[in-house]
């Protein structure tokens, strides 16, 4: 089979693999040939389409012909623009959730003094100020000699910010700072500051209101006569706490999975990104927590997650979500539709929606639950959206500091890139993981070979767990560890 067809009123099919022109090509009661040369993952046209006329893919448009194509075309960025206009008003039309079979499972995590479960029991420096960075390594450097029983390594967090911000923008630092700082998956963290920077620590402190006390130090460089070494002293006392902290079995309900894609190519809505949608809704239906963000990549398909939203207030949340994001772009006077970005276009992405329909499939088919600022905790169980842009590092920060304790992460193209949480790389064909496989956690591209959509997800929700058990992701192997902070204000 050389084409796929996702939806079964879409007049674009998926070409598998690559087809050259002239090619007689067959789809059930479809025939055509191929006018153009089609790569793989991008779209051919099963019929005729005029042009104004709405292409047709996940049983949604993304995007208007730009011009008269013929059955066999290649549909993509030269005959194909997007639809979608600029802030919308919308309609609450709540659609049937459909009813998820629960399966009890479990991971053996670490129990913390709240009641939350972390998945690692590693020691953080989090830096208040991007002053101390180099500081906060070297004390990580020094540090590791000592680690011992159940941490496993001391981690340094670098950053940029904590000073010359002002207002909303020096206020999301400190509340990222101050939910990594409290996050379950540090066996302890050591908060370094400067002294003289916005976000010190004694207003970072105002922040912690869920601080475990045993597992946190703090320390100001200026106020110390040798930073590193007191540094180091500190960590030793917090890997003395740590370290005799134990994994003990605890319900797959407890976990908090981020849901994220990056890089698509054509393949990822109907390999990677539904797989994904299937363990959300698995993990939902057993109690777990999902967190879906990157919030431009829902525009054109937005419609679809505010009409799975459990009530009309829910609704309301995620309509500001959209057009609050919209808005950001306009008062920086920048284009709203601007994605998909080269990356995508190479991969068969030809337009906004077309990338967004696909990414929306990482939420699965649950009812949204609820919706966070950026920053914000999550506190209620299910699906949840989650405000954040959808750069790669900054949105998989956001999904760490929400509470994460891992995020699954999507690509058909590829990337090496960590966050603060374990980062699971999920590949939507196969070339990729055999290319990549020192980035590549998961191969989802089995499922257009040989592989059953319920039987991968279940091997895949293996995966995750054996994650959360302690079982070490790609880019912890490699030892990256990368976190981003969504700037958007003033720089003094």
């Amino acid at each position: 089979m050389k084409l796929f067809r996702i939806n079964e009123i879409d007049n674009v099919a998926v070409a598998l693999e690559t087809i050259s022109s002239g090619e007689n090509l067959k789809l059930g009661d479809i025939e055509i040939i191929a006018k153009d040369d089609i790569p793989a993952g991008h779209k051919i046209a099963l019929f005729a389409i005029p042009s104004g006329e709405k292409i047709i893919k996940y049983g949604n448009a993304i995007g208007i012909a730009t011009c008269d194509i013929e059955a066999g075309n290649h549909v993509h960025t030269t005959n194909i623009k997007t639809g979608l206009g600029d802030l919308l008003e919308y309609k609450y039309e709540p659609v049937k959730i459909p009813e998820h079979e629960k399966i009890k499972r479990s991971f053996l995590g670490f129990e913390r003094a709240n009641g939350r479960y972390g998945i690692r029991n590693d020691i953080w420096i989090i830096p208040t100020v991007g002053c101390v960075n180099s500081i906060a390594a070297a004390i990580a450097k020094k540090a590791n000699a000592y680690v011992t029983g159940s941490v496993e390594e001391v981690i340094a967090f670098a950053h940029p910010y904590g000073c010359s911000q002002m207002g909303e923008d020096q206020e999301h630092t400190r509340q990222i700072l101050a939910d990594l700082i409290t996050h379950p998956n540090a066996g302890g963290v050591l908060v370094l500051g400067l002294g003289c920077e916005n976000s010190n620590i004694d207003v970072l402190k105002g922040y912690l209101k869920d601080m475990d006390e045993n597992r946190v130090r703090f320390l100001v460089a200026q106020q110390s006569d040798d930073e590193i070494e007191e540094g180091v002293n500190l960590i030793k006392e917090l890997i003395g706490y740590a370290s005799k902290e134990e994994r003990k079995e605890a319900d797959a309900s407890n976990l908090v999975v981020g849901l994220k894609c990056g890089g698509s190519d054509g393949f990822s809505g109907i390999t990677a990104n539904p797989l994904v949608g299937k363990f959300s809704d698995l993990l939902v239906a057993s109690g777990g927590t999902t967190i879906l963000t990157e919030v431009p990549e829902m525009f054109g398909a937005e419609e679809i997650l505010m009409n799975r939203c459990a009530n009309e207030q829910l609704f309301d949340q995620t309509v500001c979500l959209i057009n609050d994001f919209k808005q950001y772009f306009k008062d920086h006077n920048q284009t709203i539709y601007e994605n998909p970005s080269p990356g995508n276009k190479a991969g068969g992405i030809s337009t906004l929606e077309d990338k967004s329909n696909g990414c929306t499939q990482k939420s699965g088919s649950s009812a949204v639950e609820g919706v966070l600022k950026y920053g914000e905790k999550v506190s209620g169980k299910g699906l949840n959206l989650l405000s954040a842009p959808g750069n790669d590092l900054v949105a998989s920060t956001a999904l760490a500091a929400a509470g994460a304790n891992i995020v699954l992460f999507t690509t058909g193209r590829g990337t090496p890139f960590a966050s603060p949480v374990p980062t699971m790389k999920i590949s939507s064909n196969s070339a990729l993981a055999g290319k990549k496989g020192n980035w590549i956690d998961f191969n989802a591209g089995v499922l257009l070979e040989d592989e059953e959509m319920n039987a991968l997800a279940e091997k895949f929700y293996d995966k995750v767990l054996a994650v959360a058990s302690g079982e070490k992701v790609k880019s912890e192997i490699a030892g990256f560890h990368d976190m981003a902070i969504f700037k958007q204000g003033v720089t003094l």
